[in-house]
């Protein structure tokens, strides 16, 4: 059934060139919708509500075994626009001001000389390439794609021909257009401008509206734009939920009155992105294009849960491990459903990962890879079950937690194996049987181990992945064979 399905996506957009509507959530974790990803419904799946994200699950592949490319989110977005890991591109890091490292201080690891200004006009990238295939391409919301002040901060720079909204600060002041959608929210101080504040959205200023319905109301408008235009359209939507700091819908809240009041603001967040999908598929709807759209619903990195969230840290993405910043699954495993012109339901368990999503875009426009553009990604008709895929953080992210540190790891099959760069630690799990990382089993299955870091090794040295610093000798850590 998923083969069949793959084989008429292609061969509809070879017949004529499909509208893509790009839809990347922000933090969105494994658990973080109402549909399963997991072999079973978990209590996470029956507290949110997201009927539109069920409806692609209903209509297209949900895939079980999805990933992020890396655990924040500027290596996953570039990577995404790049087809390239961020181990390739040395994009391993959320960016902020031009020439910032924005890493936090480690003991004993310095991180090595990163691309601190992330994506930059004249590079190449998916909504370039795009463009030059006659695509009207646009961005609506969250960007994080280059630095605030270089050029690759204004999403115009890299390919998209519309930018609403996306600049290079990687969340939101406020949510509430009544804020103005700026950091000084609560002080209502609206001369004292600051890096959080969203731009491009001051039609809503002093409005009763939530960021995420503001962001659809301008997507459907550029969606009846790009219709006008007569060409295929690109949508790059990503919300800037669900993205802290966490701040209620009022629309919502009234359904989760009886759980913490950080969650039930959380889960009101999740349902209005959930809502703002749903405003553009009915604009499709309306438009008469919805059959001719191919739709993709992911998000950036795993669910935040080392702070801001309520109850118990690390425990928000359970039965996953840990979540944002962190080399276990909570950090890394994201929702992924693709919904082909087709509309068949169906599943896939292929290891997957962001910058497939590159190939995959390109081959549903009939668009060839450029020779010349070395990337990583795999188109997903095309992954094959003993493919590897890896992470590459060599940085301390700002919170703490379990496997929030710099590391290096791999997955191939039911195994995953991580590196630990401060102690030079290896982890080995089998994700089949303990997908939570409670224990490590190197012990039982040492040929299994020799033979995975044998292969972390060679991924690594193949795409030229910096490793940390010792910051007391100068020397960087050691891939060790």
């Amino acid at each position: 059934m998923l083969i069949r399905s793959w084989i008429v996506v292609i061969a509809l957009a070879q017949a004529t060139q499909p509208n893509i509507l790009l839809f990347l959530v922000d933090d969105l974790g494994w658990q973080d919708t109402s549909v399963p990803f997991h072999t079973e419904v978990t209590p996470l799946n029956e507290r949110y509500n997201t009927p539109n994200w069920q409806r692609l699950a209903d209509n297209g592949t949900k895939f079980t075994n999805a990933y992020a490319a890396g655990p924040v989110c500027t290596p996953s977005r570039t990577s995404l626009l790049t087809g390239q890991s961020p181990a390739r591109s040395h994009i391993t890091y959320w960016t902020l001001y031009k020439g910032q490292d924005t890493s936090k201080k480690h003991p004993t690891l310095t991180p090595p000389k990163w691309d601190l200004d992330a994506l930059q006009p004249g590079e190449l990238t998916l909504p370039s390439l795009l463009q030059d295939a006659g695509y009207h391409t646009m961005h609506v919301g969250k960007a994080h794609l280059g630095a605030v002040d270089s050029p690759g901060g204004d999403p115009k720079n890299l390919g998209f021909d519309v930018n609403i909204a996306g600049h290079g600060a990687g969340g939101p002041g406020s949510f509430y257009g009544k804020h103005r959608f700026m950091a000084t929210r609560g002080k209502m101080d609206f001369e004292n401008h600051q890096i959080w504040d969203v731009p491009g959205l001051e039609k809503y200023h002093d409005q009763e509206i939530f960021l995420s319905e503001a962001l659809a109301i301008e997507a459907c408008y550029e969606i009846e734009q790009a219709v006008e235009t007569g060409k295929p359209f690109f949508l790059h939507f990503a919300p800037y939920a669900v993205h802290a700091p966490l701040m209620p819908n009022p629309k919502y809240i009234g359904k989760y009155k009886n759980i913490d009041k950080r969650e039930a603001a959380y889960a009101t967040m999740i349902e209005s992105a959930d809502a703002a999908l749903g405003s553009v598929l009915e604009q499709l709807e309306k438009l008469g294009i919805a059959d001719n759209t191919i739709v993709i619903f992911t998000s950036d990195n795993g669910g935040l849960s080392a702070h801001a969230r309520g109850g118990k840290a690390h425990t928000h993405n359970a039965p996953l491990r840990s979540g944002k910043g962190s080399a276990y699954e909570g950090g890394i495993r994201v929702p992924l459903i693709v919904q082909g012109l087709d509309k068949i339901a169906s599943v896939s368990d292929a290891n997957v990962i962001t910058h497939d999503l590159f190939p995959t875009i390109l081959q549903y426009a009939g668009i060839d890879v450029p020779e010349d553009h070395v990337i990583d990604g795999i188109a997903l008709e095309d992954v094959q079950s003993d493919r590897v895929i890896g992470w590459h953080q060599p940085h301390q992210w700002g919170a703490s937690g379990p496997g929030i540190e710099p590391f290096t790891a791999i997955r191939q099959g039911k195994w995953k194996l991580i590196f630990f760069h401060a102690d030079e630690r290896y982890e080995l799990y089998n994700l089949e049987t303990d997908i939570g990382e409670t224990k490590s089993v190197i012990p039982h299955f040492p040929l299994i181990f020799k033979k995975m870091r044998s292969t972390l090794l060679n991924w690594a040295i193949n795409r030229e992945a910096q490793p940390s610093i010792l910051t007391e000798t100068g020397e960087p850590v050691i891939w060790h064979e």
